[in-house]
C-alpha cells in the first residue's frame, strides 16, 4: 500500500523524512510553505541571529516558559499574527518571541474567531510539547540516508509573501531544489503568506487550476 503525503512548514520536514526512508511506500508528496532541503545544506547555526524564533524554540523549556505567560488562545492568536508577516521573527536579547506581537493587533482577515477557537481546543488537549520537539528541537538531526533525494512526484505550494520564500526564493527559482527533488512542480501564489492553506482555501476547490494540477500529478503517480 502506498500513501499520499501532505505537510506544512516543519510538518513538511516530517513527510519528506518519511519519503526519504520509505520511497516505495509513497505515491506522491505535497509540501506547503517549505521546500525540502537536506539537513545542514547551507545552514550554519552560528550564522543565524540568536533571537531568531527557531533558535529560541530549540532551547528546552524556553518556549514553554514564554508561552506559559499567556492562555493557549492568546498563544495561538499570536502565532498566526506573527507568521503572517514576510519578515523572520527575531527577538531582541531582552525579549521573548511572544513579545513581538502587539496585543491590539487583530487576527488576519482570513482567520476567524471560530478558527481560533477550534485551534485553541486542539492545543488545549495536546499541549505544545510535540509541536516544539519534532520540528524545532529535532531540526538538525541527520536525515539517515546517504543520498538525500526524493524521487517521487512532488508538489510545493509557496506564497511569494511568505517569510520563508524571502530566504528560499533563489533555491526554488534557480532550480537548485530539483537536485534533491527532481520530479517537483512548484505553485507560486503571489499574494500568499505562510498560511496559504487557510488564506486561500478556494485553491483546493475541484474547479480551481491548482486542484487540476494536483489531480494530474496524482494520476501520473498512480501505479496499480
Amino acid at each position: 500500500m502506498q500513501v499520499f503525503l501532505v505537510g506544512k512548514d516543519f510538518g513538511a520536514r516530517v513527510v519528506c523524512h518519511f519519503a526519504l526512508l520509505h520511497q516505495d511506500r509513497v505515491s506522491a508528496l505535497v509540501t506547503l510553505g517549505l521546500a525540502f532541503t537536506p539537513t545542514g545544506l547551507g545552514v550554519s547555526v552560528d550564522s543565524l541571529p540568536k533571537g531568531f524564533y527557531v533558535m529560541r524554540w530549540r532551547e528546552p523549556g524556553r518556549a514553554e516558559k514564554d508561552f506559559g505567560r499567556f492562555d493557549i488562545k492568546t498563544v495561538v492568536k499570536n502565532i498566526y499574527i506573527l507568521f503572517t508577516n514576510n519578515e523572520m521573527p527575531i527577538a531582541r536579547e531582552d525579549q521573548e518571541i511572544m513579545d513581538l506581537v502587539d496585543p491590539s493587533t487583530p487576527l488576519p482577515s482570513w482567520f476567524t474567531e471560530e478558527d481560533l477557537t477550534n485551534y485553541t481546543n486542539l492545543y488545549e488537549r495536546s499541549g505544545f510539547h510535540t509541536a516544539l520537539q519534532v520540528p524545532y528541537r529535532a531540526w538538525l538531526e541527520d536525515d539517515g540516508v546517504d543520498n538525500p533525494s526524493i524521487d517521487v512526484p512532488s508538489m510545493l505550494v509557496m506564497g511569494e509573501k511568505d517569510y520563508v520564500f524571502v530566504h528560499q526564493g533563489e533555491y526554488l527559482t534557480s532550480g537548485a531544489v530539483k537536485q534533491y527533488v527532481p520530479d517537483l512542480e512548484i505553485i507560486f501564489l503571489p499574494e500568499g503568506n505562510h498560511f496559504v492553506q487557510e488564506q486561500f482555501p478556494e485553491k483546493g476547490h475541484p474547479e480551481s487550476p491548482e486542484y487540476a494540477r494536483l489531480s494530474i500529478m496524482l494520476q501520473n503517480s498512480y501505479s496499480p
